[in-house]
């Protein structure tokens, strides 16, 4: 009786496009880690960072939707929003509707925070993609087309 060799057993139980799905999983999160290493954001943690660039995009916004918006818990959310208050990044105002609810809004000084974080990070990019080749470069734009249809965005 004649054993298939590991190779064969592996492809035949693993789904086309696996090796690719991972590859693609692993490659965006270590690119994603070097980002935030490489052009960093200060003294603040990514989910700060996170939670003004959501204000600078989207505007004011009470704790509650901040919280849904980043995925976390609204005590999570809570501590970020105190941190960020602490340093002056962001504001609570009165929420126009409801009295009892607030609106967080970014305050001048967390507005230049997120122009400084996306002016380097916009720079170590460039940088980087300053070395690669015109086709390089095209073959980069046609994936990052593909990349935003597969992340919905």
């Amino acid at each position: 009786m004649t054993h298939p060799s590991p190779s064969t057993t592996t492809a035949s139980r693993t789904p086309a496009g696996a090796d690719l799905a991972t590859d693609l999983r692993v490659t965006v999160l270590r690119l994603s880690r070097k980002i935030r290493s490489e052009a960093g954001t200060g003294e603040l943690s990514e989910a700060q960072y996170c939670v003004l660039a959501g204000l600078t995009r989207h505007g004011p916004s009470t704790p509650r939707a901040l919280a849904d918006r980043d995925g976390v818990q609204p005590p999570t959310m809570t501590r970020t929003i105190a941190a960020l208050e602490g340093a002056g990044l962001v504001a609570r105002t009165a929420h126009p509707t409801d009295g009892r609810q607030v609106h967080i809004d970014i305050t001048d000084a967390g507005a230049a925070v997120v122009d400084e974080t996306r002016r380097l990070r916009a720079d170590w990019m460039d940088g980087l993609l300053r070395e690669l080749s015109a086709e390089e470069r095209r073959t980069l734009e046609e994936a990052v087309a593909i990349l935003r249809r597969v992340a919905g965005v």
